[in-house]
C-alpha cells in the first residue's frame, strides 16, 4: 500500500517501459506509463500524488527538460531520473537543482523500489502538510464540532433544529468528546445567548459544597456563610445551565434539581423565598444514565426529565476521517498561542495520527498537537490496539495479522528481506497483505 501515490513512468524504450513497470507495480506502486515526455506532463499537477521516474535520454523532449517543466510545476514534486553511463554528469547536475534521485543502468530491482519508497513517502508527506495548512486557515477558532463526516454533519443538524427551542437535553458522550462545546453551541444558537452560559462540573465538587454552589445561600446559612452568595442556577436565569458529569450529583442534591427543573424556581439556603428562574438546563453524562446497572444511584425521575433530547456524540474512533481536519486546527491554534511556526508534518506523527486509538478522544487530540507544535513528542511507536467490540473472529486475525506485520516492519526497519524471513511468507504474499492492510513500508524505513 502506497497511500495512493503513484508512479509516472517515462520511458521511450516501450521493453525497459514494461519491465520497470512490472518493478514497481510487484512493489505494490500503481502505475501509469508513458512513452512521450510531453504525454506524462500532461498529466500532472502542482497537487499530483505522484512520483516521476524517467529516463534522460528520448527523442522530443528528453528527461532533462522534463524535470524543468516539473520543477516550475511543483519544486515538491519528487523526479527520479534513470541514467545511462554518459548521463551521470548531468544527472548528477539536476540533482544538485532539485531532483529527487538518478540512478544509472543497470541497475538492480530493489535500488529503484527502494528510492521510489522514499520519494513517495516525501510527497505524501509534502501534501498532507499542504492539506493541514489549508485546513487550517479555513478553520478559525470560534468554528464549532469540527468535522465532515456524516456523524458530525448529523450532529450539527440536529442542534440546528433544537437550539433555538427551551427544551432540556441530555449529551451522552465519552471523556473528552466534546460535550462542553456542544453544550456552548446550544447557548450560542439559541434566542438565550445573550444571558449567561453557566457550567458546573459536579464531579468536581464535594457534597457539602454544591448545594451552595448551585442554589446559592443568604449570609449566616451555614458556618462560614457570612455573605449572600447567588447559586449557579439563578445566574443562569435567562441563560443556560451546563451540568457536567450530573451522574456525579449527590442523591440529596438530584431531589432539589429535580424540583427545578419542574417548576422553575429556586430557593437559596438559609432562606424560605421562592424565586422563579428562567433557564435552560443541559447536562451531560459519560456514562449510560438509561441503563439500571450503570445510572447506580442517579434517579430515575430526575433521568426521565432530563432526557427530553439526548444527543449523542460519537467518540474520536469512529469518525477517524476527521482527525487530520481537526489535528490541524489544533496544531494551528497551538502554534498561535505558543508563538511557534506550524511545524511539517512528520511519518511518526502522521503513523501516530493515522493508528493512535485516542480514547482521550478529541482533548487527547488537542494535547498531541500541543506537545508536536512544542518539539516535544517523542516518536510514537506502532502499537497494537485492542479488538473493537462486535468483530468477528476473521475481522480480528485480520487485525492481529496486520499489527504483526506492522511491528515486524519496525523491527527490521522496512528490511524486505529480514521481513519476510521473520514472517515465513513469500515476497509476494508479503506485498499482497501489504496492500490488503493499509501498510506503507516506506513508513518504517
Amino acid at each position: 500500500m502506497t497511500d495512493s501515490i503513484e508512479i509516472i513512468l517515462v520511458d521511450d524504450d516501450a521493453d525497459l517501459r514494461r519491465a520497470t513497470r512490472q518493478t514497481m507495480e510487484l512493489a505494490g506502486y500503481p502505475v501509469r506509463d508513458f512513452g512521450v515526455a510531453t504525454q506524462a506532463l500532461a498529466q500532472l499537477s502542482r497537487d499530483s500524488a505522484a512520483v516521476v521516474v524517467s529516463d534522460i535520454r528520448m527523442a522530443g523532449m528528453d528527461g532533462l527538460e522534463l524535470f524543468a517543466h516539473i520543477r516550475a510545476m511543483d519544486p515538491d514534486l519528487p523526479v527520479l531520473l534513470i541514467t545511462g553511463h554518459g548521463d551521470i554528469d548531468m544527472a548528477v547536475t539536476a540533482l544538485r537543482n532539485g531532483a529527487y534521485d538518478f540512478i544509472a543502468k543497470p541497475f538492480p530491482a530493489d535500488r529503484l523500489t527502494q528510492s521510489v519508497a522514499r520519494a513517495a513517502e516525501k510527497r505524501r508527506l509534502v501534501l498532507e502538510n499542504r492539506r493541514l495548512r489549508e485546513a487550517a486557515i479555513a478553520t478559525p477558532d470560534d468554528l464549532p464540532l469540527i468535522g465532515q463526516t456524516p456523524a458530525m454533519e448529523h450532529l450539527r443538524q440536529t442542534l440546528r433544529q433544537i437550539a433555538d427551542t427551551d427544551v432540556d437535553v441530555l449529551i451522552a458522550g465519552e471523556t473528552g468528546s466534546g460535550k462542553e462545546v456542544v453544550a456552548t453551541l446550544l447557548h450560542r444558537w439559541s434566542r438565550r445567548t445573550k444571558g449567561n452560559f453557566v457550567a458546573l462540573n459536579c464531579g468536581a465538587l464535594p457534597e457539602t459544597v454544591i448545594e451552595s454552589e448551585l442554589f446559592g445561600h443568604e449570609p449566616g446559612a451555614f458556618t462560614g456563610a457570612q455573605k449572600k452568595r447567588v447559586g449557579r442556577i439563578e445566574h443562569a436565569s435567562g441563560g443556560t445551565l451546563f451540568l457536567d458529569e450530573i451522574e456525579s450529583m449527590p442523591l440529596a442534591t438530584q431531589v432539589k434539581m429535580l424540583r427545578v427543573l419542574e417548576m422553575r424556581e429556586v430557593s437559596p439556603l438559609g432562606t424560605n423565598d421562592i424565586r422563579p428562574v428562567d433557564l435552560r438546563v443541559v447536562a451531560a453524562a459519560k456514562i449510560d444514565l438509561g441503563d439500571p446497572d450503570a445510572r447506580g444511584t442517579f434517579r430515575e425521575d430526575l433521568y426521565y426529565r432530563l432526557n427530553v433530547v439526548t444527543i449523542s456524540i460519537p467518540p474520536l474512533r469512529e469518525r477517524r476521517a476527521d482527525i487530520p481536519l481537526l489535528f490541524a486546527h489544533f496544531a494551528a491554534r497551538a502554534a498561535e498561542r505558543f508563538r511557534r511556526d506550524l511545524p511539517q508534518m512528520t511519518s511518526e506523527v502522521s503513523r501516530h495520527l493515522d493508528s493512535h486509538a485516542f480514547p482521550g478522544n478529541v482533548r487527547e487530540l488537542a494535547h498531541f498537537a500541543e506537545r508536536v507544535v512544542l518539539g516535544v513528542t517523542p516518536p510514537p511507536s506502532p502499537q497494537m490496539s485492542p479488538p473493537q467490540p462486535g468483530l468477528s473472529l476473521p475481522d480480528r486475525m485480520e487485525e492481529h495479522e496486520a499489527a504483526l506485520i506492522r511491528e515486524t516492519l519496525r523491527q527490521t526497519k522496512g528490511d524486505v528481506r529480514e521481513t519476510i524471513e521473520a514472517l515465513g511468507i513469500p515476497r509476494k504474499t508479503f506485498y499482497d497483505k501489504l496492500q490488503r492492510h493499509g501498510i506503507n513500508r516506506a513508513d518504517y524505513q
